[in-house]
C-alpha cells in the first residue's frame, strides 16, 4: 500500500514511516522543513520526502492520507484530501491497526522522562533477546535509530498525552492498549491544548481504561496526580516505584553508581553511565516493566551497564578551550530543574551555565514563566533567549538578579556566553528545537 505521510520529518510520524517501510508498504511524505536528522534516515530508507504541503500532492494518488498532529485545518494538502473524500488516519491509529495489533505492547507515559524510559525499557528487552520492536520519541544510542520493525512479539512505545490529530483531540496513548503501562509523573504541561492539570488527569485515566486485568501499570508513588488518577478507577494490578517503604533506587553521580531497593533491602547494583536522581527513578520503572515481560531485575540491571543514553539528553556536544558543551532535550520547568542537578551530580563544583530558549507551545504561551527562576537557581549563570516570546523573559528572570542574562539576537546571546565562559566551565544548552545552530557557534567561538 502507498502511505503519504503529512507532518513526517517530527520524530513520531518519522518512526510511522519508517515501521511502514519496514512492514512493506510504499511511502512518502511532506513537511513545512524537511531537515536532519529525520529526513537523513528516511531517506536513507527510500522514502521520497517533499517540501510544503502543495494541494498539488494529491497527484500522488496514495492509497492512504496519514496525518500527523501538527496538521491543522486550513493546510492546502489536509484540505484537499477532505473536499476529495480520500482515506486518511492519524498516526497513532494507524500504528495501533497496522504494527501493535496481537502485540504486547509495553507503553510508557508521563510528564517527564518518557523518551529515555522507553529507551532503557527497549534495550533491557534487546539485550535479553527479545528483540522488541520499538517507536521512541529521540534516538537511543544502544539502537541509533527511533523506531525499530520486528516480528517479536513484544512492543515497546513512547506514550505521548499530546492530541492524535486534528480530528481526534483524545491523547495519543488512547489508541495503544498496552499490556504494560510505565506511569512515570504527571504535571502541567501542553498549555496549548490543555486547560489545566485536571483535563490531563482525565485523559490519564482514559488511559488506565484500556490497560487489562491480567496487565501492570508501574506507576510513581510520589506523584499525587498520578494517585488521583488511578483512584478515580483502576482494574489492573499496580505496582509501585519511587516508594521509601517499596521499590526504590539510591545511588552516586560521582562514582556511577544505580542501587535498587524493595521493601526487604538492597535487590541489586552496577554501574552505570547517566546521572540524576531522575534517571534512577527511570531505571527502575523500566526494570519493573521488563520484569513483567519476563526479564529477571538482575537481568536488566546487567543490561543498563551497558545503556548509552539518547541523543539529546545531556549530550556533550564538545570542548573547546577547556569549556564543555552540552546538548539537552528539556523545556519544561521540572526538566530543566533536574537536568541542572544531574550535571551538578558529575560536576561537582565548576560552574554550569543554563542557556534555555523557551521553544515549547506551553513556554511561548509564558504558562510556566513564574517556575523558571527557580528551575533555574542553582546554576551559576543563566542565559536566555527571548526571540518571539509573548512575555517579557527579563522581568521573568529578574529575581536570578545580575547572573541572569537574555538576548532576542543569537549571535549577541553567544558572545555573552562566550565572554563569560573560562576554562572548566560547563555550558548546558536546553531546547526542544534546534535552537539555530548554537552549539556549533559556541564551540567555533570558543574556539576562535
Amino acid at each position: 500500500m502507498h502511505l503519504h505521510i503529512l507532518g513526517i520529518c517530527g520524530t513520531f510520524m518519522g518512526g510511522i514511516a519508517l515501521l511502514a517501510r519496514a512492514a512493506g508498504h510504499q511511502v512518502t511524505g511532506c513537511d513545512a522543513h524537511v531537515y536532519p536528522p529525520m529526513s537523513t534516515q528516511l531517506e536513507a530508507e527510500g522514502i521520497r520526502l517533499i517540501e510544503g504541503y502543495g494541494a498539488d500532492q494529491i497527484a500522488l494518488n496514495a492509497e492512504l492520507w496519514v496525518i500527523g498532529n501538527a496538521i491543522s485545518r486550513g493546510n492546502p494538502l489536509l484540505e484537499a484530501i477532505l473536499e476529495r473524500n480520500l482515506p486518511y488516519v492519524s498516526g497513532p491509529q494507524w500504528l495501533a491497526e497496522n504494527i501493535l495489533q496481537g502485540k504486547w505492547v509495553l507503553a510508557v507515559a508521563g510528564t517527564h522522562g518518557k523518551t529515555t524510559t522507553s529507551a532503557m525499557l527497549a534495550w533491557i528487552l534487546a539485550d535479553a533477546g527479545l528483540d522488541p520492536g520499538f517507536l521512541i520519541g529521540g534516538v537511543p544510542k544502544n539502537f541509533g535509530r527511533s523506531a525499530n520493525f520486528s516480528e517479536s512479539s513484544f512492543f515497546v512505545v513512547e506514550a505521548d498525552e499530546y492530541d492524535t490529530a486534528f480530528c481526534d483531540k483524545r491523547s495519543k496513548f488512547v489508541h495503544y492498549r498496552p499490556r504494560t503501562a510505565i506511569l512515570n509523573n504527571l504535571e502541567f504541561d501542553h498549555a496549548d491544548i490543555f486547560p489545566d492539570l485536571a483535563a490531563i488527569e482525565t485523559q490519564f485515566h482514559h488511559f488506565v481504561r484500556t490497560i487489562p486485568g491480567n496487565g501492570l501499570i508501574v506507576a510513581n508513588a510520589a506523584e499525587a496526580a498520578l494517585e488521583r488518577v488511578l483512584q478515580r478507577g483502576c482494574w489492573t494490578p499496580v505496582e509501585r516505584f519511587n516508594d521509601p517503604a517499596g521499590w526504590h533506587v539510591s545511588g552516586d553521580d560521582a562514582e556511577g553508581s544505580l542501587v535498587i531497593h524493595d521493601a526487604s533491602g538492597e535487590v541489586g547494583r552496577v554501574g552505570w553511565k547517566l546521572v540524576g536522581e531522575h534517571n534512577r527513578n527511570n531505571a527502575l520503572a523500566a526494570l519493573l516493566a521488563a520484569r513483567h515481560a519476563g526479564v529477571p531485575i538482575a537481568r536488566g540491571l546487567q543490561a543498563l551497564s551497558r545503556f548509552e543514553n539518547v541523543k539529546r539528553r545531556l549530550e556533550v556536544r564538545g570542548i573547546a578551550r577547556g569549556v564543555t558543551v552540552y546538548d539537552d532535550f528539556a523545556h519544561h520547568p521540572t526538566a530543566i530543574r533536574e537536568t541542572i542537578a544531574a550535571l551538578r551530580g558529575r560536576v561537582g563544583d565548576e560552574r554550569i551555565f543554563a542557556v534555555l530558549e523557551p521553544r515549547s507551545n506551553t513556554m511561548k504561551l509564558g504558562t510556566m514563566k513564574a517556575a523558571l527562576p527557580g528551575a533555574l537557581a542553582t546554576a551559576e549563570r543563566v542565559f536566555c533567549y527571548a526571540a518571539n516570546l509573548g512575555w517579557d523573559a527579563v522581568a521573568a528572570l529578574a529575581p536570578l538578579g545580575e547572573k541572569a542574562q537574555v538576548s532576542a539576537d543569537l549571535d549577541d546571546l553567544v558572545r555573552l556566553i562566550v565572554a563569560a565562559a573560562r576554562p572548566g566551565d560547563h555550558v548546558l544548552v536546553m531546547s526542544n528545537g534546534g535552537f539555530g545552530g548554537i552549539h556549533d557557534k559556541l564551540l567555533a567561538a570558543l574556539g576562535g
